[in-house]
């Protein structure tokens, strides 16, 4: 999350993390898949690259008894909410407010380098993934696995066109990178046993009022963030009836690679 959250001001929006806590059933499927390829002995130090509101954290904590976990992100409303969900693990989790364009060793306050990388539907908002891979390199031990999935190009490209349909064009910027484009970034970095493929994750929410809200939260965030709040229902409902149907058309990029 970095320059396609800021507003006119430079100031970066915050999310409703309260709501997005509640309609993040897809984002925590796919981070359960992810976490599901990090093989894990139960003692190791690991970054949670983009924590959100923790809901992926508290299941990766789960399969740490004796380890830790640096769970970042750049959206204090995200971690104030990730600090409730996690507060039973204790000093087990350590959540960190930081831009992993800005990413070192001090960021993590001792914790580096880290054992694993983790990281769920965050990446697109990275705008320079160069950047990204080479500052997760640094904190990383070498031969320390990174796990991770976000937008890929082609992602909600139907949604997209229904915003365009009724007239508007999604604000803000993100990075939905190639397959190709990644895995040579990622040898650029220095990763190894690098893995990268695109899966379609077509993901229906249910129509009206939830819809709305899905679209507001997360996809259109940051275009409807300075609408008033008439505008803002009406503009949403009109572009889920432009819809083809209910349904988020979703495209994930999956990285599995080792710090060289």
């Amino acid at each position: 999350m970095t320059a396609s959250d800021r507003d006119a001001t430079g100031r970066r929006r915050d999310w409703d993390a309260t709501t997005y806590d509640r309609i993040a059933d897809p984002m925590t499927r796919w981070g359960t898949d992810v976490l599901g390829r990090l093989a894990l002995v139960g003692d190791e130090t690991v970054l949670d690259a983009g924590c959100g509101s923790g809901r992926v954290t508290e299941q990766l904590l789960e399969r740490l008894p004796r380890g830790r976990v640096v769970g970042l992100d750049a959206a204090p409303s995200m971690l104030a909410e990730a600090a409730t969900r996690l507060a039973r693990f204790g000093d087990q989790v350590r959540l960190v407010h930081a831009d992993l364009l800005e990413l070192t060793a001090d960021t993590l306050e001792g914790s580096a380098p880290v054992d694993a990388v983790l990281s769920t539907a965050t990446f697109h908002w990275v705008l320079d993934h160069d950047r990204l891979f080479r500052n997760l390199a640094s904190v990383m031990r070498p031969g320390a696995a990174l796990r991770a999935q976000c937008g890929a190009d082609g992602n909600i490209a139907r949604l997209l066109e229904a915003v365009s349909r009724v007239g508007g064009q999604r604000a803000g910027t993100w990075l939905y990178a190639t397959p190709e484009d990644t895995r040579r970034r990622l040898a650029d970095a220095g990763f190894v046993d690098v893995e990268v493929w695109t899966h379609p994750e077509p993901t229906p929410i249910d129509p009206g009022e939830p819809l709305e809200t899905y679209l507001a939260t997360v996809c259109l965030r940051v275009h409807v963030a300075d609408m008033a709040e008439d505008e803002r229902r009406q503009f949403l409902r009109r572009v889920a009836e432009a819809m083809p149907e209910p349904v988020i058309d979703y495209v994930r990029l999956n990285i599995s690679a080792r710090r060289g």
